[in-house]
């Protein structure tokens, strides 16, 4: 039987159709069509939090891969890279965090939880900001924890992506 998680943390190689070919989200990795993600098998428990980055552009398919996993849209939180962006409507400086639950799963305590606005300068080209990962992990410190598509693995969590040894298999 395969190991099953409490909370996932994914970011998705989402393929976008640029209009510029030196602007392809493929030079910096292989991506997945919309229909791939939603069709992957998630291993989590009947009671789970799914915490999944998306851009502005990406918010229709990230509420839809939310939804063909199994899991109700609860909330989000803005990253505020702090450094505008390319576009194609707006120069984005932002990603959103879409929040979803499956089953019944209690958000962090009351002391726990932070603004929806989390402002940390950009590094690296689709890198996360680790305060976020690392407070996933004091809210929920006895739950099994998977990164899904994971770059940049840290201590405390399974791993799985094609840029990390994987630490499960899907």
């Amino acid at each position: 039987m395969k190991k099953k998680y409490e909370v996932i943390y994914a970011d998705p190689p989402w393929r976008y159709t640029p209009a510029v070919k030196n602007r392809r989200i493929e030079n910096h990795y292989p991506t997945m069509a919309l229909k791939e993600i939603m069709d992957m098998e998630i291993p989590c428990e009947k009671n789970s939090v799914l915490y999944l980055w998306a851009t502005a552009s990406k918010l229709p398919d990230c509420l839809k891969v939310m939804e063909a996993w199994g899991f109700k849209y609860k909330s989000q939180l803005v990253w505020d890279k702090e450094i505008i962006g390319m576009g194609y409507w707006m120069r984005g400086q932002h990603e959103l965090l879409l929040i979803g639950t499956k089953g019944k799963f209690s958000p962090p305590t009351q002391a726990d939880r932070i603004s929806s606005v989390w402002r940390e300068r950009r590094t690296r080209h689709s890198k996360k900001p680790n305060g976020i990962r690392d407070c996933i992990k004091k809210w929920f410190p006895n739950a099994k924890r998977l990164e899904m598509f994971c770059r940049y693995p840290s201590d405390g969590w399974d791993v799985f992506g094609n840029e990390v040894d994987d630490s499960i298999e899907l």
